[in-house]
């Protein structure tokens, strides 16, 4: 049984530059890719934990508001996880100093604020 053509996803032009980068480095760079992934779905699995399993937290409108605030997190932890492999990968690529990334200092004070919330929410319930 065929399952008819196979589709190629064109290779970025930055996978064509510089020198490829010992496999380790960029194993252990797909591993951290892999390991961001894991936290934004956590942090999506939390916001929806948090809309249908505690609907008596909060009042609906906070309760909503925390679930979208931990939503759009957790997504934009999954878009910043594949462009901080990205850069991290040309980086090596071109033997220049790995990027810092200053969101995780905002994603920490985010997710601890988020925290926070709930703690409070369910002292108060």
């Amino acid at each position: 049984m065929t399952t008819g053509p196979r589709m190629k996803l064109k290779e970025p032009q930055w996978r064509r530059e510089g020198e490829m980068p010992d496999y380790r480095f960029s194993l252990a760079n797909e591993r951290t890719f892999l390991a961001w992934i894991r936290t934004a779905t956590a942090i999506l699995a939390g916001a929806i934990a948090v809309d249908q399993l505690a609907p008596q937290i909060a009042p609906t409108p906070v309760r909503i508001v925390l679930c979208l605030v931990l939503a759009v997190i957790g997504a934009l932890l999954a878009v910043e996880a594949y462009r901080r492999w990205s850069l991290q990968e040309r980086a090596m690529r071109h033997r220049q100093e790995l990027p810092h990334a200053w969101l995780l200092v905002a994603m920490t004070v985010v997710v601890a604020a988020a925290g926070a919330v709930i703690a409070v929410l369910i002292l108060v319930r």
